[in-house]
């Protein structure tokens, strides 16, 4: 598992580090490859995370009875939508903050290291779970790393959008760091499944507003049809494994 998972922790790093240079991203109107991309982790999402919830939900009941996290037992989906919100209450505060300072969130900013900030906790999130997610085999953790890896590449192009140079000059570094540093985490801890329940919700909300707000707005001009041949595509791949 550790040679596995080091493999694709490589391959997150160099995503984050040599995106940048990956010139097709940059056509206007919007690249269909972001689109696939997008359909591709929303998939993942349904088809793999949600149902893991509800796997860890009926492996759970009746034994937080009595604890602070008894409501995990059957509301697991809760933090999943909190996961949503607090990613959406990030975006907002981002956009007003681009408004009031000309276009752009600078580097000295307070909004640029709360919008990193999260990423940061988000990779590492990714990170720890490609140890720690209960994938059934080795095919299993090679689909995580494509749908997280091709996430990877569109949340790389809505941050270098939202802060240009100080998204190169700091964040990537930061978000190349933090999947590291999850990962470590993982190979050297292991938590109870109450833990990586409420993980695995939180990234299946983030995932989902940040796929659908790169993909939602008019000025972005999406294509539905790459997004649903990606969406398809990896749903039909993921049904037969």
């Amino acid at each position: 598992m550790f040679w596995t998972t080091l493999i694709y922790i490589i391959g997150f790093v160099l995503i984050h580090l040599f995106s940048k240079y990956m010139k097709f991203l940059k056509v206007v109107p919007r690249s269909r490859f972001l689109s696939v991309a997008g359909g591709i982790s929303v998939a993942y999402v349904f088809l793999h995370l949600l149902p893991e919830l509800g796997h860890f939900q009926s492996e759970l009941e009746g034994e937080l009875e009595g604890s602070a996290w008894a409501f995990i037992e059957s509301h697991i989906y809760i933090v999943a939508m909190i996961g949503l919100a607090i990613f959406y209450g990030l975006e907002v505060m981002v956009k007003k903050s681009k408004k009031s300072e000309g276009g752009e969130v600078k580097g000295g900013s307070g909004v640029f290291w709360i919008h990193i900030g999260s990423f940061t906790l988000y990779n590492s999130l990714i990170g720890y779970l490609l140890v720690h997610d209960h994938f059934e085999n080795s095919w299993g953790t090679f689909f995580y790393f494509v749908a997280m890896g091709l996430h990877f590449i569109t949340n790389d192009k809505a941050l270098r959008s939202s802060h240009e140079a100080d998204y190169d000059k700091y964040g990537r570094w930061l978000l190349t760091a933090a999947i590291v540093v999850g990962w470590l985490t993982g190979i050297f801890t292991e938590v109870s499944d109450v833990v990586v329940s409420f993980l695995v919700a939180l990234l299946a909300g983030g995932v989902i507003l940040n796929v659908m707000k790169e993909e939602l707005p008019e000025e972005r001009e999406s294509s539905f049809v790459s997004f649903g041949i990606g969406m398809l595509s990896y749903s039909v791949v993921l049904l037969l494994i």
